[in-house]
């Protein structure tokens, strides 16, 4: 049996905004236990939103003994804007008119009760992957959907995985009718750069493991 989150943490998820269903939850929650108690190093999401799957990767670090790493410049991705499909009133600053996900995002962690699990870094993920200096156990990608976002992520990310870690690539759809295909295209270009052997398969979540270097 993979290993699954406590009961708390799960309705924590459950009662989260956010997008990804429980069974693709279940799946990052695994991957992350894996990769914290083998490797020992800190996991990091790109694409906080308002903190629903950091819950999983937070609780998975705390058990390991060491930290999720969660990146979002926290004014939404091109699809959560005004006029677009998952646009979502609720989160959008009052004075500014911006999307502003960051007090959504620490509500949820509070009421996780993982505040102390979790460092949170407010910036676009290019920028803070430039400075970034130490190893990773898992990069989970989950950030924006275009080919420019979803390549640059990977590609300021990848690099810092350790061998034996995991990449994880949310929203792959190999049929262009079930979704956007910048991030199936990053899942293609990991696996033809023979540095990533695929894992597992959880509807739109991709697990792959760094069996050598490169990206």
């Amino acid at each position: 049996m993979p290993p699954a989150p406590a009961p708390k943490i799960l309705a924590a998820f459950e009662a989260a905004k956010g997008f990804m269903p429980v069974h693709e939850g279940l799946a990052l929650y695994a991957a992350a236990t894996e990769a914290a108690g083998a490797l020992g190093l800190p996991l990091l999401e790109i694409g906080t939103y308002c903190g629903r799957s950091t819950i999983l990767l937070a609780a998975a670090a705390r058990e390991a003994g060491t930290v999720a790493v969660t990146v979002d410049h926290h004014r939404g991705s091109e699809e959560q804007q005004v006029g677009w499909e998952y646009h979502d009133p609720s989160v959008v600053d009052p004075d500014s008119g911006l999307m502003d996900t960051l007090p959504a995002f620490r509500r949820t962690l509070r009421a996780a009760d993982l505040e102390d699990s979790v460092i949170a870094v407010v910036g676009r993920s290019p920028r803070v992957a430039k400075v970034w200096g130490g190893p990773l156990g898992l990069v989970f990608i989950d950030g924006g959907h275009t080919d420019e976002h979803a390549n640059g992520d990977y590609e300021g990310w990848a690099p810092h995985l350790a061998e034996g870690g995991l990449l994880v690539i949310h929203d792959v759809f190999p049929d262009p009718a079930a979704g956007g295909q910048a991030p199936y295209r990053v899942f293609l270009r990991a696996l033809a750069s023979g540095a990533f052997t695929e894992v597992s398969v959880t509807d739109s979540l991709r697990v792959l493991r760094r069996t050598a270097p490169g990206s």
